[in-house]
């Protein structure tokens, strides 16, 4: 199991992002002037800001110059985000192709959570995240799966911080129904759904089936919150490889369907007595 206590470098670059965004705007540069400037491309800088890429010290210092930020001990504290936004993840030797939304959720202190289909990975039993790798295509190799399941365990550590995020969950009654990997394997599922959402800082409600329509049916995303000046950003997931919203208006728009979705859903309550209803089926099957 990996060490998943050291400081995660995707808030550090948040944090230096938004300082330098918020500088170069009000000195009123575009992003090809500062670019121009560092002689440096222009997605340089905008991934910089975005904290897509780690500046480098000497990109800090080019920039506090630039910029005119001559407080030594703010100059020391961009050079500290830098360095500690260049250190390795825990989950990055791993390869996984959505390590950069792993750091995010690790340095997320809220997280507006999504799902049609599956259970949350938050949430997900071993078996259960053994039994949706496995029914992955292109196949995935043991050693894979085995590596993915190991990591979707560790994220969850995150739950057991002293300073855990609030997260709020919304699932259609559809995650519920769907016997993956067998019925012993939904049983555990719903009980460890219902044992986290004891927990004070989470809370899931449930879109039956008698909603018929509404505003998410055909999408995943997570909304995340993060930590000091860091944008709130929304992840949103698929067949296709990720996509990853910083624009305030898009992240706006998604808060806005994750606000309709609570409305209409069970409360937290009846949602998890509506669990425990389903998990019983589950002990009706051979």
């Amino acid at each position: 199991m990996p060490d998943v206590r050291s400081p995660t470098p995707t808030l550090r670059r948040g944090e230096l992002g938004a300082v330098l965004r918020a500088r170069r705007l009000e000195l009123g540069l575009t992003v090809e002037q500062v670019a121009e400037q560092l002689m440096c491309s222009a997605s340089k800088i905008s991934r910089m800001e975005t904290g897509q890429r780690g500046a480098t010290p000497r990109d800090v210092r080019d920039l506090c110059a630039f910029y005119g930020i001559a407080d030594d001990r703010e100059r020391a504290r961009l050079m500290t985000l830098a360095v500690e936004g260049k250190q390795q993840g825990w989950w990055q030797p791993y390869a996984l192709p959505y390590g950069e939304y792993v750091g995010l959720e690790q340095a997320a202190t809220s997280m507006d959570v999504y799902n049609s289909a599956v259970v949350p990975g938050l949430l997900q039993t071993g078996a259960y995240a053994k039994a949706l790798h496995e029914a992955a295509l292109p196949k995935l190799d043991a050693d894979v799966i085995e590596q993915r399941v190991e990591t979707r365990t560790a994220r969850q550590q995150l739950l057991d911080r002293t300073d855990p995020p609030l997260i709020r969950i919304v699932v259609d009654e559809a995650v519920l129904r769907r016997p993956i990997g067998g019925p012993a394997v939904m049983r555990d599922q719903l009980d460890q759904m219902i044992e986290i959402v004891e927990r004070p800082n989470v809370t899931i409600q449930v879109l039956t089936f008698e909603l018929g329509a509404h505003p998410a049916l055909e999408s995943n995303f997570t909304i995340l919150k993060l930590g000091g000046r860091a944008p709130n950003i929304v992840y949103v997931e698929g067949l296709i490889p990720p996509a990853i919203y910083r624009r305030a208006k898009d992240v706006q728009r998604y808060q806005q369907v994750f606000e309709r979705l609570r409305e209409i859903g069970c409360g937290p309550q009846d949602s998890v007595g509506l669990i425990a209803r389903i998990r019983d089926t589950y002990e009706e099957l051979p």
